[in-house]
């Protein structure tokens, strides 16, 4: 049997190198690198994707966080709250900023952050929330915003995985007070390296935000404030622009992938040793991931990795529990869902260009390794 990867970049950008390249000749014909009208094109068609008013292109989904905390005064002294199941570059931002993280369980279907445990986090000293729509899928968003509005709390959306995803039909970064978005090479829509947007529909804030990006200056050479180096390069831009054409197709082809995994699952009887993905009805899941949950997960993905089938775990250790947030003073035991989650969740293989046979594949080593 041939292998399986996770991820097959190759298999997406080989169909439109040609636009790619086209793309790129452009900018170097211009030579302009840094801003100019690839990067305000890009912006543009970004927030009318996500319905919102602004977009501001930035150096990376991470920087994206940072420089919205910043924008919005969070700072030293203040309270940020968000899961524990997440990727780091969401509490990192907040400790990058001198802000304390505050962490809330998450809702077990979704693995974003429960709102029922929201309220109980907050403090006087709470400053913004960041929701994370994890894998593709919203966070449950109106008891959040509810929450936020009464106390003048900024939600900051963490859509890094979540580019086209839809709550009630709203799109992810159009809801919370900023949309954080990652272009990395491995997201639904990836550039060529780091990129990332913050969109927002206050355009007061977003002229804050591309103020901050550039070191704080406006007019050049005059600083409001101390920013710092965050801008998108044009020639990300430019290839951006091109992909983001191909976008909703790309979307479908996953989603349909998630559907197909569904019925293989279903008809391989395997009962509770492996969950398939929950998804809120009426709302659109993007599939950044195809995340199970497995009954003896570590073996079964050692299992898969001898197989040749590409699979992995995010996220193996929950935030509250990594070194470097010691001082916090949390431990195991305080977050269970998430804890639970990082044991028993694996990702196999979605991407759109997946065909129904490699599914199949990656199934039937499933199926093998429950009924040996």
């Amino acid at each position: 049997m041939s292998k399986v990867p996770l991820l097959d970049i190759a298999a997406q950008f080989n169909p439109i190198e040609k636009e790619i390249r086209a793309a790129i000749d452009g900018v170097l014909a211009t030579h302009r690198y840094i801003q100019g009208p690839e990067v305000q094109g890009l912006e543009s068609e970004v927030a009318s994707y996500v319905n919102a008013k602004s977009g501001v292109g930035v150096s990376s989904g991470s920087d994206a966080l940072i420089i919205s905390l910043m924008t919005l005064g969070v700072g030293q002294g203040d309270e940020v709250i968000t899961t524990p199941y997440t990727f780091f570059a969401t509490v990192g931002a907040i400790a990058r900023v001198g802000a304390k993280p505050v962490f809330v369980d998450i809702d077990p279907k979704t693995y974003n952050m429960n709102p029922e445990k929201l309220e109980q986090a907050f403090t006087e000293k709470t400053k913004a929330i960041i929701p994370v729509h994890l894998y593709g899928q919203a966070t449950d968003m109106d008891p959040l915003l509810d929450l936020c509005k009464k106390r003048n709390i900024a939600v900051i959306e963490d859509a890094a995985q979540a580019i086209g995803t839809e709550y009630k039909g709203k799109r992810a970064g159009s809801m919370g007070t900023v949309g954080c978005f990652s272009f990395f090479p491995s997201k639904n829509l990836g550039c060529l390296g780091d990129g990332g947007m913050v969109t927002t529909c206050d355009e007061e804030l977003a002229e804050r935000l591309r103020i901050f990006r550039n070191h704080g200056s406006k007019p050049k050479y005059y600083h409001k404030f101390i920013g710092g180096n965050f801008r998108l390069d044009a020639l990300q831009a430019a290839v951006l622009r091109v992909k983001l054409k191909h976008l909703d197709s790309w979307t479908q082809a996953r989603q349909k992938n998630a559907d197909h995994y569904d019925e293989l699952f279903k008809n391989a009887d395997l009962g509770e040793k492996v969950i398939t993905p929950w998804r809120r009805p009426g709302d659109r899941h993007i599939f950044n991931q195809y995340v199970i949950r497995a009954e003896n997960r570590d073996a079964l993905k050692k299992h898969l990795t001898e197989a040749g089938i590409g699979n992995e775990i995010y996220y193996p250790l929950c935030l509250h529990m990594q070194e470097c947030f010691a001082h916090l003073g949390y431990k195991e035991g305080d977050f269970p869902e998430s804890e639970k989650a990082a044991q028993e969740t694996l990702a196999i293989p979605i991407y759109g260009e997946l065909s129904p046979e490699q599914q199949s594949q990656v199934v039937t080593a499933i199926q093998a390794f429950y009924k040996s």
